[in-house]
């Protein structure tokens, strides 16, 4: 099977060695190279895997003889496009790191704690024009304690599902192609863009849980729940994310 590969972050660089020893081969990389330091772009190049463009993976998928089978979407930060959704054998498939199709677009992490939700999961779905709002083919669950958790160790915990999710839906199309998969309807679910995103990050001192809001925002480097001072936001930390970090620094003699 012959697949174009388009993801970020180190889950996606650990991937491409995994899909490779199940004997597809993995065309092209479609991935975030314009970071110098780019996990992913550094995985495919020790492989031998040409890193190219989306601009250029979508030529591909023009020509009227390419041999693609399937394009695969884990963690990709862009809009995919035709011809990549409906040009492969097998269509185009997106990883989705929240429950489909309750929560569709960014932050699911945080809104997983906002909302003190005791179920999280991710989940495999095809890709149509829209965003994530394709056919379901699973999803893989977990339970949390939104009281202890941060949008960062969510996130840990949530891609250690999404990598077996990974390897059970692309093991199940190497077997049979095309798999089945359940339509979601156009009304459910919830939307949320990255400028949604942002202005959430802001806290109420009057309205707000803060210690959950901090919580809820805590994704080191990005900023966090701040407070704006004169114009100035400055993000916020709490004693419990303050402790986790002393933990984890054993030279510390605070």
């Amino acid at each position: 099977m012959k697949i174009i590969f388009m993801g970020r972050k180190k889950y996606s660089a650990e991937l491409l060695e995994w899909t490779l020893s199940q004997g597809v081969e993995i065309v092209a990389v479609v991935t975030d190279s314009h970071f110098s330091n780019s996990p992913t772009a550094k995985k495919a190049t020790e492989l031998k895997i040409p890193v190219i463009s989306m601009e250029e993976a979508e030529e591909i998928l023009n020509e009227s003889n390419h041999n693609i089978d399937l394009v695969v979407s884990y963690l990709f930060w862009r809009k995919i496009k035709e011809p990549l959704i409906s040009g492969p054998k097998y269509g185009c498939i997106n990883f989705h790191p929240a429950i489909l199709p309750d929560w569709r677009g960014t932050a699911g992490y945080n809104i997983a704690i906002l909302n003190k939700l005791k179920e999280w999961g991710a989940t495999a779905h095809y890709v149509d024009s829209e965003i994530d709002t394709g056919d379901i083919i699973r999803t893989f669950k977990f339970n949390f304690d939104y009281r202890i958790e941060t949008a960062a160790t969510l996130e840990k915990k949530t891609q250690e599902i999404q990598v077996e999710l990974f390897k059970s839906v692309i093991l199940d199309v190497l077997s049979n192609g095309r798999v089945e998969s359940i339509k979601q309807e156009s009304n459910q679910g919830v939307y949320i863009s990255r400028t949604e995103m942002e202005e959430m990050k802001k806290i109420n001192i009057e309205e707000d849980d803060i210690d959950l809001k901090i919580r809820a925002f805590w994704f080191p480097p990005y900023n966090g729940a701040y407070i704006e001072v004169k114009g100035e936001k400055y993000t916020l930390i709490n004693e419990f994310i303050l402790k986790q970090l002393k933990d984890k620094d054993s030279t510390s003699n605070a």
